[in-house]
């Protein structure tokens, strides 16, 4: 049946099963040249009339790469009309949720991969027309904002071989140091970094408590973590507003069914929005609009270096759903956006916007046309409304349980203040060690659930005389 959907790219036209094979094949309304279907002594030959969807007059990406798979606006636009279709998609997604302002000091998140070096690339050109507007003003009023770059270092996580991991780091800071002035620094910060100061001792905890973790998917989830963790500590110890995040519209679909397989579902909404200052650090996400595909055509067209940084590959959970979305895509391209579109219709928590600035003169310069929701943001959710270990939201429920513990001990205290995922990947199922797991994790995630535990056992010590006993 037809999808009859203004949106379908899978090339059903609103035409009936029974009738497939019956239409010749056809392209923006003309007759391709392409032979039908099935029949094997011709040769399929390259439609070289078709036109660019937008100028209308430049060959369409398709013809000159035969071999890329189906996905984004390849068979549609031109190079040029492409490339300017996709910055476009990033500028409307940054200007619509004024995720950019003349005052900030951005700190981009560069993995390597060419979703976060397309990131690096765009907001590099925001910057540089920003430094050209500054520079033709009369009175230079607005600044311009800063960027700055963040490598997070896990060979301690993993058995990399350390000549590989080095020579890619060379290449990221030759990347980083080829851009046009503004010169943007590049920081190299190691995961056991977050542990102790010290290296060493910040590597045994880690190699301890990933040695602890059973699950092979809780122990992907976990490292995720710590590398958000150490890019806040990297924007905090910098003096950087905000982190800019590479995660496309194929990532987010893959992790809105990880979410729903381990049972994340109440905070879902909380990771797929643009905006998300549930963190000290506010984080962005420009590229959620783009697909993994569009992303490394730009890469390819551009000639934009991108480096193969030694990864864990995915596997547990994660792996099965990324190799699920990927055999999604290849059979209707449209699969992966339709996944994020459902997703989208998720009502956003309160610290799903970009706080807003005093700054009367950036206001002025930066009004956008910003998205509105339908936000309680007098329903601020207090720190220990979330998981200490992924962040997540707690429900309602969750929260007034931990409020209701008064007596609760340190496992008491830790388990109400963990989510049901993390408590069933992560913690250690055994109640015994609880609490030395407990103590491994890093400090920048026991402290919220340590301060509110030492409170109530102190607001607990001041009002003894006055409670009635058992």
């Amino acid at each position: 049946m037809a999808c009859n959907s203004g949106y379908c790219k899978s090339g059903c036209h609103g035409v009936g099963d029974e009738d497939e094979d019956k239409r010749p094949a056809t392209l923006n309304g003309e007759p391709s040249n392409r032979a039908p279907p099935g029949d094997g002594d011709s040769e399929p030959s390259t439609d070289c009339n078709a036109r660019c969807f937008k100028c209308k007059v430049n060959e369409t990406i398709s013809p000159s790469y035969p071999t890329i798979a189906g996905g984004g606006d390849f068979g549609r636009f031109c190079i040029d009309c492409f490339r300017g279709n996709l910055f476009g998609k990033f500028r409307f997604a940054v200007t619509s949720n004024a995720m950019i302002l003349p005052s900030d000091n951005l700190l981009v998140a560069f993995s390597g991969g060419a979703s976060s070096r397309v990131a690096l690339e765009f907001v590099h050109k925001m910057q540089q027309k920003a430094q050209k507007n500054f520079d033709a003003s009369r009175d230079r009023s607005l600044p311009v904002f800063g960027v700055g770059v963040a490598f997070i270092d896990e060979r301690a996580s993993f058995a990399f071989p350390s000549n590989d991991f080095d020579r890619a780091i060379n290449e990221m800071s030759l990347i980083v140091s080829s851009l046009a002035p503004p010169a943007k620094q590049f920081h190299v910060v190691p995961t056991e970094i977050i542990f102790s100061p010290n290296c060493a001792s910040g590597r045994a905890k880690l190699t301890e408590i990933i040695t602890a973790i059973d699950d092979v998917t809780g122990k992907a989830d976990f490292l995720e973590y710590l590398r958000m963790l150490s890019l806040q500590k990297i924007a905090m110890e910098n003096g950087y507003t905000k982190l800019v995040l590479g995660t496309c519209t194929s990532r987010i679909a893959c992790h809105v069914l990880e979410a729903t397989v381990k049972g994340q579902g109440f905070s879902l909404a909380a990771d797929i929005q643009y905006a998300d200052a549930r963190w000290k650090i506010p984080v962005v996400l420009p590229l959620r609009d783009c697909l993994s595909e569009e992303l490394n055509m730009i890469c390819s067209l551009d000639c934009l270096k991108t480096v193969e940084a030694s990864r864990q590959p995915l596997s547990g959970i994660n792996g099965l759903i990324s190799a699920f979305v990927k055999l999604l895509q290849e059979e209707n391209p449209s699969r992966e956006s339709t996944i994020v579109r459902t997703a989208g219709k998720l009502t956003p928590f309160c610290f799903n916007t970009v706080p807003e600035v005093d700054d009367h003169k950036v206001q002025l310069a930066s009004q956008r046309r910003h998205k509105k929701y339908n936000l309680k943001l007098n329903e601020s959710l207090p720190p220990e409304s979330f998981c200490i270990i992924c962040r997540s939201p707690l429900m309602k429920s969750d929260v007034t349980a931990l409020n209701g513990f008064v007596d609760a001990g340190p496992i008491t205290e830790i388990l109400l203040s963990t989510c049901s995922s993390c408590q069933y990947q992560i913690l250690p199922k055994d109640p015994s060690s609880l609490e030395y797991f407990h103590s491994l994790l890093p400090q920048s995630m026991t402290s919220p659930v340590k301060n509110n535990y030492d409170n109530k056992k102190c607001l607990r010590e001041q009002i003894q005389d006055f409670l009635l006993s058992d």
